[in-house]
């Protein structure tokens, strides 16, 4: 088992940047993909972007190709989320993800994961 916990949101002016951190702890870090996922009140969550066990493979929703960068640093424990470029509509809590995997990919349904954080809310103001 793994237990997540998220931080390094707030409130940001658009165009700006953020980091988001998650901590993890418990089992093996590098059994675990992990992911970056948010919900905006009123709408379901979405996918965000992935990493493998590794770090080698990663993959973005389009919303936010080009603008976001998720990393790992499997010796720390941590999973970060680099945000620059912030839009209003990138407004909502943001959660980290684990899934237990041998595989060496990344995932990007909800349903794949196996742990979550209790969220950061990132709030970008127009």
């Amino acid at each position: 088992q793994v237990q997540l916990v998220e931080s390094g949101g707030g409130l940001v002016q658009a165009g700006g940047s953020l980091r988001l951190s998650c901590a993890a702890s418990g089992r093996t870090f590098s059994d675990y993909a992990m992911g970056w996922f948010r919900q905006a009140p009123g709408k379901e969550r979405e996918f965000v972007t992935g990493i493998s066990r590794s770090g080698l493979s990663t993959g973005y929703s389009d919303s936010v190709k080009g603008r976001f960068t998720i990393s790992r640093d499997n010796a720390g424990n941590m999973v970060y989320l680099q945000m620059n470029s912030l839009k209003p509509e990138d407004t909502a809590a943001y959660y980290c993800a684990a899934r237990l995997t041998f595989s060496g990919t990344y995932y990007n349904s909800a349903g794949a994961y196996n742990y979550w954080g209790q969220g950061t809310q990132v709030t970008v103001s127009s």
